[in-house]
């Protein structure tokens, strides 16, 4: 097994050899780019949007780009509205009401970087509850009230004519490995959480049964990039540098996902278990973004990574009741083409000649 020290430094000789030598992008002539998430720390779940600046894409741009886990959603659109944080995670669950009451600020979605559907229901393999329509009068365990896997979860019940005030009991389990032992323990008789967030509790050895999805899931539910309107005039080059940028990681991942995860590894050492090895260290991102890398692009044909259809932001509206006749000043796709010009094929290359 490779101690820590030997891992990071294996580690620092891949990066080295990934930016043919340059500097990671830290120079003082650099534009710094702070990109918020609505987690408790950086974790894998972010992976595209972060690992541009061990591949060298940021600093192709002109960018660094620094990762900030803000906690909550909330606390991500508050800073882009404030204009703490130059890009941040959006998501429609916590948006779109706040598009319908009239309060919607300066913030616009440009980019999609994870497209519909991520959410699943999974109980333990001797359960009896054997469908979506199994869990009524059932306990259903989330991360907490504010995760993404919970509004989504409670509309497909509603849609299968189950009221997800009445016919079910909601409990707040914690995220990760925690929500994986509460459903083993039998304190929850199912588990609604995300593709990331399963995977870590698979990483965990802890068995799980996944209910087959019911037919023509709405599809909702995607995560977009947002920024201030303001700065699609006055930095629209940094905007278009961070979402190729983050196109660019995207198709490497795909590409070669285990050099992904030794990139993210290198700039995030500390989200590895301690004394795991390099070899079991990527493993266990890996296994947390399995899913999510079939999510990166979109399943719409003929369109372009990053691109967004409105069509998802009408049908989550719909499904919550929500009354928004104009949706222009929520999302953009201007920004896509410039985005997407680059050679996709000479980023495929890059990535299968750090095959292992």
């Amino acid at each position: 097994m490779l101690t820590r020290r030997q891992w990071l430094q294996a580690s620092s000789a891949f990066v080295a050899a990934l930016t043919s030598g340059s500097k990671l992008a830290a120079a003082a002539d650099l534009k710094t780019v702070r990109i918020g998430v609505g987690l408790k720390s950086i974790s894998p779940p972010v992976i595209n949007l972060l690992i541009g600046e061990v591949l060298g894409y940021n600093k192709e741009e002109g960018l660094t780009v620094k990762g900030m886990a803000l906690g909550t959603n909330a606390n991500v659109q508050v800073a882009v509205d404030r204009g703490d944080i130059e890009v941040g995670v959006g998501v429609p669950s916590y948006g779109l009401p706040i598009l319908a009451r009239g309060e919607w600020k300066g913030a616009i979605h440009f980019y999609e970087y994870t497209y519909p559907y991520k959410w699943d229901i999974a109980v333990t393999p001797s359960s009896t509850v054997k469908s979506y329509e199994d869990l009524k009068g059932k306990s259903i365990g989330v991360s907490d009230f504010g995760g993404t896997e919970y509004p989504v979860t409670r509309n497909v019940l509603r849609s299968l004519g189950i009221d997800p005030d009445k016919d079910v009991k909601w409990i707040a389990v914690g995220a990760g490995v925690p929500a994986g032992v509460a459903l083993q323990r039998g304190a929850i008789d199912a588990l609604a959480y995300y593709d990331t967030g399963f995977g870590q509790i698979e990483a965990a050895a802890i068995a799980l049964t996944y209910l087959p999805r019911p037919k023509n899931l709405p599809m909702v539910g995607g995560q977009f990039l947002m920024a201030q309107k303001s700065l699609l005039a006055e930095q629209r080059a940094m905007l278009v540098g961070v979402g190729r940028a983050i196109t660019k990681a995207s198709v490497f991942m795909l590409a070669n996902p285990k050099a992904g995860a030794q990139a993210f590894l290198q700039m995030y050492p500390e989200t590895a278990t301690r004394g795991s090895s390099e070899a079991e260290a990527v493993k266990s991102v890996l296994e947390a973004v399995a899913r999510r890398i079939k999510l990166y692009e979109p399943p719409y044909q003929g369109a372009k990574m990053g691109s967004i259809d409105p069509q998802e932001f009408k049908v989550e509206a719909a499904m919550n009741n929500l009354e928004i006749k104009d949706l222009s000043s929520f999302y953009t796709n201007e920004l896509i083409d410039p985005i997407n010009d680059f050679d996709v094929a000479k980023i495929r290359a890059q990535a299968a000649a750090y095959k292992s």
